[in-house]
């Protein structure tokens, strides 16, 4: 279960690129998407704290 997380900035926003094990996309995205909504609002509640914009994606490795 190897997770790797890059940061890309993106014209002043800053993106996220969380990249799991092949077949473990599922479950890290959850059921109807909850976990992957849960970790994108937690991230972006810290950010916004630094008046920075953030986005989450998840790619299968």
């Amino acid at each position: 279960d190897a997770v790797k997380v890059e940061s890309l900035d993106d014209d002043g926003k800053i993106i996220l690129e969380v990249r799991v094990a092949d077949g473990d996309l599922g479950r890290v995205i959850g059921r109807r998407g909850r976990t992957a909504q849960s970790i994108r609002a937690v991230v972006r509640a810290a950010a916004s704290r630094d008046n920075a914009e953030v986005d989450v994606d998840f790619l299968d490795d």
